[in-house]
């Protein structure tokens, strides 16, 4: 680790800590910055009593085309966090200080050596179904447990961020290159916005979950919304059929790991018939795989035009009959990829 050479961060730096109340020094502030993938800045910061975290929204992504969406999302996934903590204490990151004038909060540093991003695991074909069906648990308890909360639905009442940041780019966008799904995508992200029942992290994806010693924990809820709790199950199974094109040989392992999530997530559902929330969640999820080929963040992953075809033949048809469960889905892609 260097010391920051660049002002601008330093300084910024500087204030942050300060305002969040810590003793910084006459010392130079040591930073590693970590990314932050495309919504936002991300910094290790060493400070005397150990390492912090330091994230702070981006007013626009990093994608190619022009994408902008409110700082203030960064309030929100305080939100998230503060809310998660008192229904399951292991599955998030405990927080240091918010600095809603700076857009950014301090949190608890994941050491990478302990903490393994589920993606990487993944990637290489580490697809676990337990790590799968705890995932699923877990977002669901948290789901219940938010059920029919007036109080939630006050202070996590951002529908036009989440437009911004998931329903546009990821349902409606894509109606640009399927000009003849444009109702269906439109009617998909119409229902969803309606839909306001539990706390939506927004963004459940196997970059954002970490799996650390006491388990899964989520990470990046700054799409926090007070909404339709199937767009998260619906968001984290696309990733899973996604990456059958990333590591094929480990598609079998992938196609467990997406039956046992979406199991274990409908046997914590409790706020609605199981049935109508799979239904609603298995005929979201076609729009939103579609989403990741023809949307406006395409997976970096799919990159040869077989793969992005295959994708939306298997969506495009699923669009057009509105699948009621899970399993119509999983079969569907099996069916495609031959398994």
């Amino acid at each position: 680790m260097t010391p920051a050479s660049d002002t601008e961060d330093r300084r910024f730096l500087r204030a942050a800590l300060e305002r969040l109340g810590f003793a910084l020094g006459r010392g130079p502030l040591r930073f590693e910055k970590m990314g932050g993938g495309v919504a936002s800045d991300i910094w290790r910061i060493d400070l005397p009593d150990g390492p912090i975290c330091i994230k702070r929204a981006l007013p626009k992504l990093r994608v190619e085309s022009d994408w902008y969406v409110p700082v203030e999302r960064n309030a929100y996934e305080v939100g998230w966090f503060e809310t998660a903590a008192a229904i399951e204490p292991d599955a998030v990151p405990r927080l240091i200080g918010h600095d809603p004038e700076g857009g950014l909060f301090a949190m608890a540093f994941l050491d990478p050596a302990a903490y393994h991003q589920w993606k990487s695991e993944l990637r290489f074909g580490r697809a676990d179904p337990a790590v799968a069906a705890e995932v699923g648990r877990r977002l669901a308890h948290i789901h219940a447990a938010t059920a029919g909360d007036p109080s939630l639905a006050e202070r996590f009442a951002t529908d036009g961020i989440f437009h911004a940041i998931r329903l546009e780019p990821y349902l409606e966008a894509t109606s640009g290159d399927h000009a003849d799904l444009r109702d269906i995508l439109f009617a998909l992200s119409r229902r969803t916005a309606e839909t306001r029942l539990a706390l939506v992290h927004g963004d459940v994806s196997p970059k954002n979950i970490l799996l650390g010693p006491a388990g899964p924990v989520f990470i990046d809820a700054e799409c926090a919304w007070y909404g339709d709790p199937v767009f998260d199950i619906a968001f984290c199974l696309k990733h899973l059929l996604l990456k059958c094109l990333w590591n094929p040989g480990f598609s079998q392992e992938y196609m467990m790991c997406f039956e046992a999530l979406s199991a274990a997530w409908l046997e914590g559902v409790d706020w609605e018939p199981r049935d109508i929330v799979e239904a609603r969640a298995a005929s979201l999820l076609p729009g939103l795989f579609l989403g990741r080929v023809d949307g406006r963040s395409p997976a970096e992953y799919v990159t040869e035009e077989e793969d992005r075809n295959r994708v939306r033949r298997v969506a495009r048809a699923l669009l057009a009959t509105s699948p009621g469960s899970f399993r119509q889905v999983g079969n569907a892609w099996r069916a495609e990829l031959r398994l």
